[in-house]
């Protein structure tokens, strides 16, 4: 007697949830694993053990540990980039100098409350690990934000260009057409540059090398994102009463 089509989508759909929270329930624990033992000690084994599943049952979820990182490497940029997005479309009307500074305390603030999942996409490499492309969109979301905030900068009052020396100019070329290619080279060179600050200055604030340093972080930070907007050559407007026009970003 066959089982009516009903009965068997009802069936398939009870399996599809109960796969989805088996797979959240999975990577929830590796999560922990790698806040308490750092990603290089991430095991099947263990995250089976500690969820009571046979390490044979796991392993129809994720065959290998690299695809359990893949996954929870792809889940962290989705959320930074989910949070920089958020971020600035509250406030998409302002100047892109505000837009990027926004965006940049949105990376900053997500790294501090997501620690162990930044260490793991910007930390040390894991040995024995290569991302596959398939973490590349999930990647690249802050940067086509930043892109994009440049981008209209350039589409509208134009954004101040750095001159390239004759050393960089082949590779600023190559940059522009893989990353950017309706922005000058020398835009992309400088905008390439800024992301790797921002970055660096989270991964020094996170890991501890601000210690001693700095100590009012916050404000330092917005400074510092601040004059990335300038180096970038995007610009602030200027307060109502100082002459008018727009200022660049940190005059």
């Amino acid at each position: 007697m066959s089982t009516p089509q009903g009965a068997r989508t009802a069936t398939q759909g009870a399996r599809a949830r109960a796969r989805i929270e088996v797979t959240a329930a999975i990577k929830d624990e590796a999560r922990k694993h790698l806040a308490a033992e750092g990603a290089p000690k991430l095991s099947l084994r263990a995250v089976a053990r500690a969820l009571g599943m046979a390490s044979s049952a796991l392993y129809r979820y994720f065959p290998s540990r690299d695809d359990l990182l893949t996954a929870l490497i792809i889940d962290a940029y989705d959320s930074l980039g989910e949070a920089a997005e958020t971020a600035h479309a509250q406030v998409a009307g302002a100047a892109p100098a505000e837009r990027w500074v926004a965006v940049c305390e949105a990376v900053r603030g997500w790294a501090l409350t997501h620690p162990h999942e930044y260490a793991l996409i910007y930390g040390s490499p894991v040995p024995g690990y290569s991302a596959p492309d398939t973490t590349v969109p999930a990647a690249s979301r802050v940067w086509q934000l930043a892109v994009g905030i440049v981008r209209d900068a350039h589409r509208g009052k134009g954004v101040a260009q750095w001159k390239l020396s004759a050393e960089v100019t082949p590779e600023a070329e190559r940059m522009a057409a893989d990353l950017a290619p309706d922005l000058p080279p020398a835009v992309v060179t400088v905008l390439v540059a800024a992301c790797a600050q921002l970055f660096g200055l989270v991964s020094f604030e996170l890991f501890g090398q601000f210690n001693r340093v700095v100590e009012d972080r916050e404000a330092f930070f917005r400074h510092a994102a601040g004059q990335l907007a300038h180096h970038v050559g995007l610009v602030f407007p200027r307060p109502t009463g100082t002459g008018g026009g727009s200022g660049r970003a940190g005059s």
